[in-house]
């Protein structure tokens, strides 16, 4: 067995392991009024583990999170780790229908979950939706009312005895880096939700480089706005935080008043988060009132982002790091610009290779492009995921033998050597730091009885960067109004994929194969004035 000193040649355990004894008495997690230190976390951990160990968790099954950043995630995500189970997260905006799609495609046997978050009662949701899970065993409800059909959180964890425990300690001695460690759904072109299936050592890797880039270190207070079921929150965040020994300070919802006023009062130093978030503090009337001075790392990307951000940033953010870069839930944090490159590299390129990964630009063929000309962006590196779960099709055409990752975006270099990024060969756009794919969006809408036909695109908004657009075709003579559209989908989808606008036409645009052709969808956009942004 590798030695507990080297964290990332073993398990996301053993790195929690080596934290607790290294940074044993420091604060780990501070949660409102409750804080625990790596230590006590490190101790919770095995208690929840040995708790899903009763629960009939075998080794490699799947445990779930539904629920917003906070104490119990951190506690639920690492126990299951330790169990030597998989993670599958699930996105807090999705609706009953989308997460249970998430459960069936992952058979995820225990799902830990609220009832209270927002007024939205999730098991409820759930349940609304209806739909056959029929491998998860057990529901565990982390806040709120718990149903009939669900265990509390303290139900769940009591009755934990010394053989368990033993059995964890078991599961995490023999945890290595090539064991599934977590599986975060992406969706494609294709619409379908695909589960990129990552390991112990693949995870660390992400983690542990975050580390490196940023310079977080033992002790630094890290505000975690970034949601824990995206890979941002989850490896950038908990694992990066547990392998520097940093104060993680989870935030359910992003609120800038709040955060204002958490980075004053809890003398935060690390803020990473999507332009937005930028923005909104540098828009604040009130920003100046807070005392703002402890901010250090300042990490973004994820958006097309206005040199004039940057400039911002740098002149009136006490930031002395501000990093761009690029990463996918397929292979992590991927490129990076340094601490020296100018607002302009930042805000219009994604910087240079992370150690370890190598880029290629090819072009249809596979061949790589000349010097100066754009390709699709090929990625090879120590965090690139193990394969598509349950679909070697889509493994196969997106991972070669080699270990090259086909990205689908398009991207070239500059004349140092930066990646930009000039397209997105996945139709995807991007809205306040969530991936929105057309297909899957268009796939909902089709589920509207007045809708025959739907191409969405993405237009630019101020402040979330993009947001969708519907080109909609009615079904005959039904009628229906685009408000009514929207509130429609509002209630079947998570909120940054509904349209917020929606243009009725006769006819889609098609070429020759049939398929939507949405540059002259983009232009007929781009040519209303309403909707400039």
């Amino acid at each position: 067995m590798t030695s507990p000193d080297e964290p990332a040649a073993i398990s996301i355990p053993g790195l929690l392991a080596t934290a607790a004894d290294r940074y044993g008495d420091t604060v780990a997690i501070s949660d409102g009024d409750v804080e625990l230190t790596y230590a006590e976390l490190r101790a919770e951990t095995r208690e929840f583990a040995a708790a899903l160990v009763a629960r009939g968790i075998a080794e490699g099954a799947r445990v779930s999170i539904w629920m917003p950043n906070g104490i119990r995630w951190i506690v639920a995500a690492l126990g299951a780790f330790s169990a030597g189970a998989a993670l599958v997260p699930i996105n807090t905006r999705f609706k009953g229908a989308e997460a249970g799609v998430i459960l069936r495609r992952s058979g995820a046997r225990l799902l830990i979950t609220t009832t209270d978050f927002l007024d939205t009662d999730y098991v409820a949701m759930l349940a609304e939706a209806g739909g056959d899970l029929p491998r998860l065993a057990d529901i565990v409800v982390a806040h709120g009312p718990v149903p009939d059909a669900a265990l509390s959180w303290e139900d769940f964890s009591a009755g934990v005895t010394d053989e368990r425990r033993a059995e964890v300690d078991r599961r995490i001695d023999s945890l290595g880096p090539e064991d599934p460690s977590d599986i975060l759904f992406t969706s494609g072109t294709t619409g379908v939700a695909k589960g990129v299936v990552m390991t112990h050592g693949r995870t660390l890797a992400v983690a542990t480089d975050w580390v490196r880039m940023t310079g977080l270190s033992a002790g630094e207070r890290y505000l975690m706005v970034n949601p824990y079921f995206h890979m941002f929150g989850l490896k950038a965040g908990i694992l990066a935080s547990i392998a520097a020994g940093a104060v993680m300070l989870p935030e359910p919802v992003f609120d800038v008043d709040r955060v204002l006023t958490q980075v004053a009062a809890q003398r935060i130093t690390v803020l990473p988060g999507p332009p937005t978030l930028y923005q909104s503090i540098l828009d604040h009337p009130d920003r100046d009132r807070h005392d703002l001075s402890t901010l250090r790392v300042a990490v973004t990307g994820s958006a097309d982002i206005p040199v004039k951000l940057i400039e911002r940033i740098r002149a009136e953010l006490p930031f002395s790091l501000i990093v761009s870069g690029y990463g996918l839930t397929e292979a992590g944090t991927a490129t990076s610009t340094g601490p020296d490159d100018p607002p302009e590299a930042i805000a219009t390129t994604v910087g240079h290779a992370r150690p370890g990964f190598e880029v290629r630009l090819v072009n249809g063929d596979g061949a790589d492009v000349p010097a100066g000309q754009s390709g699709e962006v090929l990625l090879r590196g120590p965090s690139v995921m193990s394969h598509y779960l349950d679909d070697p099709e889509a493994t196969a055409a997106t991972l070669s033998p080699e270990g090259w990752l086909r990205t689908g975006d398009i991207g070239c270099f500059d004349p140092d050597g930066r990646l930009r990024i000039v397209g997105r060969g996945k139709d995807m756009f991007i809205v306040g730091g969530f991936n929105a794919y057309p297909a899957e969006i268009e796939n909902a809408l089709l589920a509207h009885p007045a809708i025959q036909a739907a191409a969405v695109i993405g237009i630019p908004d101020l402040r979330l960067g993009e947001v969708g657009m519907a080109f909609v075709v009615l079904d005959g003579d039904a009628s229906v109004s685009g408000e009514e559209v929207i509130a429609w989908s509002r209630d079947r989808m998570a909120n940054y994929k509904v349209p917020r606008v929606v243009e009725f036409v006769d006819v889609l645009p098609l070429n020759a194969t049939g398929k939507v052709v949405k540059e002259e969808l983009r232009r007929r956009a781009a040519s209303r004035q309403d909707l400039q942004a």
